[in-house]
């Protein structure tokens, strides 16, 4: 079963995983009311208005929009309900848009990719990370694959705290954000068991500036 980026991030928030927040809409009069109270739980003017579709590939095709004013919001909101949003993981035919999560804006340093997953081959999980985040995986894993980090996991013993030290570790993070994403990892593999999932995936996975 496929769950769209707004599901996937209320799973998050049940296994105390830090996330983007914010709220879906399926009408475009519920749209300034959303983005407001977005504005105000989170205390920022800009938001990030994110086509729901269960592809990948997004931004590049135009469903996800970083809007500074709630006049851009409320025009990239109305703009992307109800388009069809064509990526190289929809295929040709594309994807209507009929739910749009508009979300608070970060300021971002940096971003990684991590993700869980079973490799049939060892027959064990294997959690794998990079500092190439935001991009297609499977570019990086053509063109760059030194720069995926993977860590096997048996799942009857499940991961170690050490594990998830030498993910962040490969990643380069010091200080407060090694240990926040050592807990992250953590998490994510708790996540992973708890749902029985096929995969799970954060691209990307972000530091800010704060």
């Amino acid at each position: 079963m496929k769950i769209h980026e707004y599901q996937g991030k209320e799973i998050f928030k049940s296994y105390d995983i830090p996330i983007q927040d914010g709220y879906v809409i399926e009408k475009i009069d519920d749209a300034l009311e959303t983005i407001k109270k977005v504005q105000e739980e989170f205390n920022t003017e800009a938001v990030v208005v994110k086509a729901q579709i269960h592809a990948g590939g997004r931004g590049k095709g135009g469903g996800v929009k970083y809007s500074p004013t709630t006049e851009e919001a409320l025009a990239n909101t109305k703009n992307m309900l109800g388009m069809n949003l064509v990526t190289h993981q929809t295929g040709a035919e594309g994807q209507e848009v009929l739910k749009v999560y508009i979300t608070e804006a970060l300021d971002i340093k940096k971003e990684y990719y991590c993700a869980i997953t079973l490799d049939r081959a060892q027959i064990k999980d294997v959690f794998m990370v990079s500092t190439e985040g935001g991009v297609e995986i499977e570019r990086v894993a053509e063109e760059t694959p030194e720069k995926i980090i993977k860590v096997w996991i048996d799942p009857l013993v499940g991961i170690k705290s050490f594990q998830a030290r030498k993910l962040a570790f490969g990643l380069g993070l010091k200080g407060n954000a090694f240990k926040i994403a050592t807990k992250v990892f953590m998490k994510m593999y708790e996540c992973y068991i708890g749902t029985d999932a096929t995969i799970v995936e954060i691209n990307p996975l972000v530091l800010t500036e704060d």
